[in-house]
């Protein structure tokens, strides 16, 4: 038995999704929304990739130094908004140029080697937990959708909501149509409620930044995970329910062996691992000024 608090354990005498409403008898739609670095997964999803990127000649060494520096400065510490603003700005210069079908190939070879293994045994169960009470399950995450959909996916997660690049002649411009952060995953998340017909009074979400304050505002029951230093103070203040998940179990039996069409589903993917560089650069610049 998981040392946490479920999903039915926290709704009691909350409606799921096959109870009625309060006025017209209805059934009432509900989601649970899931950020995903540190949240669902033990890493960062963006900066796991430097390795094959490096050794397809896009980044150079001392990136890939500088990204396992990253990593682990990301665990201990997070990215704040800040941090997170000087992110955006180092991709859209890095990743200006790069051949999205180059980024396909390298990410079809090295998908399973990158999230296996990845994702919190505690996270796997409540997700499950959820997807019991009738309620459906989004991820929502600032890396790029081409790595979050596979892992949504594998998590049989309902819909994957990120950050997407745009594309002009097969290459990336360096330009972000659409960045899943902050306010941004509010409007997509308010955007599927209307579709769907969720009632997010009724809706959960978690998450581990205080970068997701908003995220978490959104719905009736917010969770804080694995939370950085602020947001556990936040969630303190606020009486949210506060989780620790520990238990990272392999992706590899839930995720099918890439086909052609995951590959090309995969497409920029290199984009968020470009991130990458860019946390690197924004944490670096924290603790050495």
């Amino acid at each position: 038995m998981l040392a946490l608090v479920t999903a039915s354990d926290r709704a009691a005498g909350e409606p799921t999704a096959s109870q009625s409403g309060p006025h017209d008898g209805q059934p009432v739609r509900t989601a649970a929304f899931f950020d995903l670095d540190k949240t669902v997964i033990a890493k960062s999803s963006t900066l796991a990739f430097s390795k094959p990127f490096f050794n397809q000649g896009l980044l150079n060494r001392r990136t890939v130094l500088k990204s396992t520096y990253a990593q682990f400065l990301f665990l201990m510490s997070g990215a704040d908004h800040e941090q997170m603003d000087r992110m955006r700005s180092y991709i859209t210069n890095m990743c200006t140029g790069w051949d999205v079908e180059q980024i396909k190939s390298i990410v079809g070879e090295t998908l399973h080697d990158i999230v296996d293994p990845l994702v919190f045994a505690e996270a796997a169960e409540l997700i499950a937990d959820h997807k019991l009470c009738g309620r459906d399950v989004v991820v929502v995450s600032a890396s790029g959708e081409e790595i979050v959909a596979p892992i949504a996916r594998a998590l049989g997660a309902t819909h994957a909501m990120a950050t997407r690049m745009v594309v002009e002649d097969g290459r990336y411009t360096g330009e972000i149509a659409f960045y899943c952060y902050g306010e941004g995953k509010v409007e997509a998340i308010r955007a599927l409620a209307a579709r769907e017909g969720y009632a997010l009074d009724h809706c959960y979400a978690y998450s581990d930044s205080i970068t997701d304050i908003p995220m978490l505002e959104s719905v009736g029951h917010p969770t804080a995970v694995n939370p950085d230093r602020a947001l556990r103070k936040e969630a303190t203040s606020r009486s949210w329910p506060v989780l620790t998940f520990t238990k990272p179990v392999s992706l590899r039996a839930r995720i099918p062996a890439p086909s052609g069409a995951a590959v090309a589903t995969t497409a920029a993917v290199g984009i968020s691992a470009l991130a990458a560089g860019a946390l690197t650069y924004s944490l670096l610049r924290r603790f050495t000024s």
